[in-house]
C-alpha cells in the first residue's frame, strides 16, 4: 500500500511527506519571497492577537473574584487551551505550511501533530462542555447551581484535556505503526480519519447544535411567557433577538472555522491525494483561528468582562487591590 493513503486526523505529513512541499509552496519562496515574508507577518499578527486576547480572559478570570464561578472555569480552559495554540502551535504550523522558507524535517512533523492534535482537540472539547453548562443553566435553573458545580466543572477539565491527551497520543502511535503495516494501512487509515474526528469534532458539534438549539427554543418560550404576563412586547422581542444574534455567533463562527478542516480530513483518503497540501494548510489556519476569536465571542459579550480587559489594559490593577471590586 502506498504511503500516500497513510492519513490522519491532523497530520497531512504522512500523505504529503515532510521532506517534500507541494510546488505552490517552492514557487511561493523561490519567485515572490516577499509574499512569504507577508504571510510570515500575516500568521506572526494573529498569533500576537490570539495569545493577547486569551491572556486577557485568562488573567481576568484569576485575578477578579467576581469571575470565579463554574462556567468561566471553563472559559478559562477554554483561554489556557486557546493560548498554548497561539504560544505553541502556530509557531510550528506556521514553519511547515511555509517549509521551503523554512526546512524541517520528520522529527518537527511528529512534534507539530502531536500539539495539533491535542490542543485543538482540547479547545473543541471544552466549547462542547461550555454549551452543556449554559444549557443547564437557561433550561434547567433551579437546579443549575446543584448540578454543575466546581466539583463538576473539575471533573469536566480534566476529561477535556485528558480525552484530548489519549487522542493525541493514539493516533500518534497509529501514524508511527503505519510505516510497515503492510496490508492493514487501509484499516488504520480509517480508524485516523474516523475515530479522530468524531471524538475531536463531529462528536462536540452534535452536542453543541442540540445544546444551542434546545436553548434557543427555551428562551423563546420564556421570552413568549414574559410577554403574555407583562405586555411588554418590545423588551421581549428584543430579548429574543439578542439570544438568537448571539448563538447564531456561537455556533456559525465554530461550524465556519471547523467544518471544512475536518470535512476535507474525513475524505481524503477516498481522494487518491488528489487535495492539494495548500487546500489543506488553508483549511488547517481557518480551523485554528478560531482559537482567535473565542475570546471575543464567550468574553467580550459579556459588560464585566469588558470591564475587566479596560482594567488590565489601563494597568489599573496595579493601582490598588481590586480583586474584590465589582465589574
Amino acid at each position: 500500500m502506498k504511503t500516500e493513503v497513510s492519513i490522519n486526523w491532523t497530520d497531512v505529513t504522512d500523505t504529503y511527506q515532510c521532506s517534500k512541499t507541494v510546488n505552490f509552496n517552492n514557487i511561493l519562496a523561490n519567485s515572490h519571497s516577499t509574499i512569504c515574508g507577508l504571510l510570515y507577518v500575516f500568521i506572526g499578527l494573529l498569533a500576537v492577537i490570539t495569545t493577547c486576547g486569551n491572556l486577557l480572559v485568562i488573567i481576568s478570570i484569576i485575578y477578579f473574584k467576581q469571575l470565579h464561578t463554574p462556567t468561566n472555569s471553563l472559559i478559562l480552559s477554554l483561554a489556557v487551551a486557546d493560548l498554548m495554540v497561539g504560544i505553541i502551535l502556530f509557531p510550528f504550523s506556521m514553519a511547515f505550511s511555509f517549509k521551503s522558507c523554512l526546512y524541517f524535517h520528520g522529527l518537527f512533523c511528529k512534534i507539530r501533530g502531536s500539539f495539533d492534535i491535542c490542543l485543538s482537540s482540547c479547545s473543541i472539547l471544552n466549547l462542547g462542555c461550555i454549551s452543556v453548562d449554559r444549557y443547564y443553566a437557561v433550561c434547567q435553573p433551579l437546579t443549575y447551581r446543584a448540578k454543575i458545580n466546581h466539583r463538576v466543572v473539575v471533573i469536566m477539565v480534566l476529561m477535556c484535556w485528558g480525552v484530548s491527551a489519549l487522542i493525541g497520543i493514539g493516533i500518534i502511535i497509529a501514524g508511527l505503526n503505519s510505516e510497515n503495516c503492510g496490508n492493514r494501512c487501509l484499516i488504520e487509515v480509517l480508524m485516523k480519519n474516523t475515530i479522530g474526528p468524531i471524538l475531536s469534532f463531529y462528536l462536540p458539534m452534535i452536542i453543541m447544535l442540540c445544546t444551542y438549539l434546545k436553548i434557543f427554543l427555551v428562551a423563546q418560550r420564556q421570552a413568549r411567557s414574559i410577554h403574555n404576563t407583562t405586555k411588554c412586547g418590545a423588551a421581549v422581542s428584543k430579548m429574543e433577538r439578542k439570544a438568537t444574534k448571539t448563538l447564531a455567533i456561537v455556533m456559525g463562527v465554530f461550524l465556519f472555522c471547523w467544518t471544512p478542516f475536518c470535512l476535507c480530513i474525513t475524505f481524503l483518503p477516498f481522494t487518491n491525494g488528489l487535495a492539494p497540501t495548500s487546500v489543506i494548510e488553508s483549511l488547517r489556519w481557518l480551523a485554528l483561528s478560531n482559537s482567535m476569536l473565542n475570546p471575543f465571542i464567550y468574553a467580550f459579550f459579556y459588560s464585566w468582562f469588558r470591564s475587566a480587559f479596560r482594567m488590565i489594559i489601563t494597568g489599573k490593577i496595579f493601582q490598588g487591590d481590586f480583586t474584590n471590586c465589582k465589574l
